[in-house]
């Protein structure tokens, strides 16, 4: 089952430098970059502990996993810049690495508590939620310089902002209640538009539809597609024993990226983790793409749909979280 937004103040929702706490934590080794499973693919660390990363909050209570599943990573349009959330000075802040250099991050907010975020389709803009007294709210910056800020919703606990292919809209999630549903936000004339329940929209580029994470009536997280003009709702990924969310669109518009939960046999224990997995969009050709014993979360692709980031506290004997970078080899 995944977390969904509640009233949480961002220092409870990331373990930005140690490790959450888990069950069987301490038998857990972190400190190796790969295993076995994982041996077709390259792992490569962009952030260093000094970025002070943010990890989502992952809880396990015997053979169940929640953890929050906001995006917290995204590539610039050019794909040469890297922006992560960061907490610093009772803060959690956007800030940008150049991929190209060694070296510091840019802080790109100036804000108390950002949520998650995206860059806008063109690479001026970057749309993020941030907690505010008992609500999140949604603001867009510039994605390059200054700090000034234009507040997009108010009074609500909306997050996951994203925009569409043609920057019309920015889609995100609103929770009501104990339920959580799709909004959006027409840039041109203000109106606010719901849609259908949900949270993590990522729309498509082909087609005027989003994917999203959905619970079933078990309590399991499933990845859906949602056409918003006929109303159209697929499930196209599901599995009785996991939980997935995060899902993220390819460039080329032929893979979803996701998060999902997956069962480590310890011999004399069951560790639960979240691994990455991809599928095709129709929810064919799944495959795991990680099996560490550490939580990979909140993946995004590169712009050439060559590389995968992801957050992870592997190759850290003491469990703090940085940005990884892996080979897509579909």
């Amino acid at each position: 089952m995944v977390k969904g937004m509640k009233k949480f103040v961002a220092a409870t929702m990331f373990a930005c430098i140690a490790p959450a706490a888990c069950l069987h934590a301490q038998q857990v080794d972190y400190s190796v970059v790969s295993v076995p499973e994982e041996s077709g693919n390259q792992f490569i660390q962009i952030t260093s502990d000094a970025d002070r990363v943010c990890l989502p909050i992952v809880n396990r209570k015997s053979n169940r996993i929640d953890w929050l599943s906001n995006r917290i990573l995204d590539v610039s349009v050019d794909g040469q810049h890297l922006a992560y959330l960061s907490a610093r000075n009772n803060t959690t802040n956007i800030f940008i690495k150049d991929l190209s250099k060694q070296g510091s991050s840019i802080q790109r907010t100036n804000r108390t508590a950002v949520l998650d975020f995206a860059y806008s389709p063109d690479g001026k803009y970057i749309c993020f939620s941030e907690t505010r007294g008992n609500t999140n709210q949604i603001f867009r910056t510039d994605a390059k310089g200054g700090y000034v800020c234009r507040q997009i919703t108010s009074g609500n606990q909306d997050y996951s902002p994203v925009y569409s292919a043609d920057m019309k809209q920015i889609f995100f999630a609103r929770m009501e209640m104990k339920n959580v549903s799709i909004w959006s936000y027409n840039m041109e004339n203000n109106f606010l538009s719901t849609f259908t329940n949900g949270m993590n929209p990522y729309p498509l580029q082909s087609e005027p539809a989003y994917v999203c994470t959905r619970l079933n009536a078990a309590g399991k997280s499933e990845i859906w597609k949602i056409n918003y003009e006929t109303g159209t709702e697929e499930c196209i990924i599901s599995d009785p024993q996991r939980s997935f969310t995060s899902p993220v669109i390819s460039p080329d518009g032929q893979w979803v990226l996701f998060v999902g939960s997956n069962a480590i046999d310890g011999g004399t224990f069951t560790y639960m983790n979240t691994d990455i997995f991809v599928a095709r969009l129709d929810g064919t050709g799944m495959a795991q793409l990680t099996y560490h014993a550490a939580d990979d979360l909140s993946p995004v692709w590169s712009r050439d749909g060559r590389y995968i980031y992801f957050v992870s506290q592997r190759g850290s004997a003491n469990g703090t979280a940085n940005v990884w970078r892996m080979n897509f080899n579909y």
